[in-house]
């Protein structure tokens, strides 16, 4: 027998691997696997990465951090300088723009194009170098379209201002989206409330990622709680169903049993009423005026007669439809051969007075 284990190594082993969907049920059944994960424990982390891997992939991430980093800069830079020449642009056709501010934006426009071509050009080192350049192209001859030097430098040298006014308008026009109440504010007060700006940014993204997950949450429960709410439904509408069934049945069998009453007495009536005709008809002599009345009285009769017979096959058939109630079928079945016996007894007296007539 294998010895069982303490509970404290069951918890351990879950804990040293929680992205496996382990119970402590399936480790106590399988007590040597068990100690497998607790030896493999000591050389893996909770990810299953050994020390050596885990080190490699630290090293990894924060160099492709550096790299992103970097890029995110380069990028901002040049879109930064693209909206300052789309400005121009747009400013120059409403107001009279200097000359040096048009030669300086012309300026930046065509090193970025130009820088924009040379990189498009250059292979990088995991392309082949042999590929047909476009348009017979190369990057020594896109760089003859660079400003002359005197262009560049003059460019250089403002532009960290030009940038610098540019990304200030910039961020107070973030600043007014952001809080509209303090467009009226000094610019002091603006550029303190800029600086903190960041954090209050980065806060609402954390506010608005935990929103975003709790209705993610209350969205899988309300999904949940509808399934149920809709399982509930089903079940109070199928017992719904079978008390309408069972009220129907019950009040069916009232009115089957009433329309049996009626029909006997309309049988004891019809009986009555040919025992009186044939009172009559022994008394009568045979005139022509009695055999004619005779006749009448037989075709009323023989009417009366399919009438009832009608309305005892439409008992039958609703008879025949509640045979399922049991007890209470059997009772209506002894209504039924009572009202037969009485039919067939009608009949009787029918087929006598028919042949005392002829």
């Amino acid at each position: 027998m294998s010895v069982p284990l303490p509970a404290t190594a069951v918890v351990r082993v879950l804990a040293s691997f929680p992205l496996c969907h382990m119970t402590e049920e399936d480790l106590i059944q399988n007590p040597q696997f068990c100690k497998l994960l607790a030896t493999l424990a000591q050389h893996v982390d909770q990810t299953g990465l050994t020390a050596p891997l885990k080190t490699e992939l630290d090293k990894a991430e924060k160099k492709l951090q550096i790299q992103k980093l970097q890029w995110l800069r380069s990028e901002s830079l040049h879109r930064g300088l693209q909206e300052m020449i789309q400005n121009h642009c747009v400013r120059k056709h409403h107001v009279t723009v200097p000359p040096d501010q048009n030669m300086f934006y012309e300026t930046m426009e065509r090193c970025l194009l130009v820088a924009q071509c040379v990189r498009q050009l250059d292979p990088s080192n995991t392309t082949n170098q042999d590929q047909p350049s476009v348009l017979g192209l190369t990057p020594q001859l896109v760089m003859e379209l660079m400003p002359s030097e005197k262009n560049v430098q003059r460019m250089k040298q403002g532009l960290p201002r030009q940038l610098e006014k540019h990304l200030k308008e910039k961020c107070l026009s973030l600043l007014s989206y952001y809080q509209p109440e303090w467009e009226n504010e000094s610019e002091g007060l603006k550029m303190t409330k800029l600086s903190y700006l960041s954090a209050q940014l980065d806060k609402e993204k954390k506010r608005a990622e935990s929103l975003k997950e709790t209705c993610r949450e209350n969205t899988v429960l309300l999904q949940r709680q509808t399934e149920l709410y809709l399982t509930e439904l089903t079940k109070c509408i199928q017992l719904l169903q079978s008390f309408i069934l069972n009220h129907r049945l019950k009040i069916q069998t009232d009115l089957d049993r009433k329309k049996l009453d009626y029909f006997e007495g309309k049988c004891e009536l019809i009986l009555q009423k040919i025992k009186a005709e044939m009172v009559e008809i022994q008394l009568d002599t045979y005139t022509p005026d009695s055999i004619s009345a005779h006749r009448k009285i037989r075709e009323k009769l023989e009417s009366e007669l399919k009438t009832c017979k009608a309305e005892k096959q439409s008992v039958e058939l609703k008879l025949a439809s509640f045979e399922i109630l049991g007890k209470d079928f059997e009772a209506l079945a002894e209504e039924y051969c009572r009202l037969r016996q009485e039919i067939e007894m009608k009949n009787w007296a029918l087929k006598e007075f028919t042949q005392y007539n002829d």
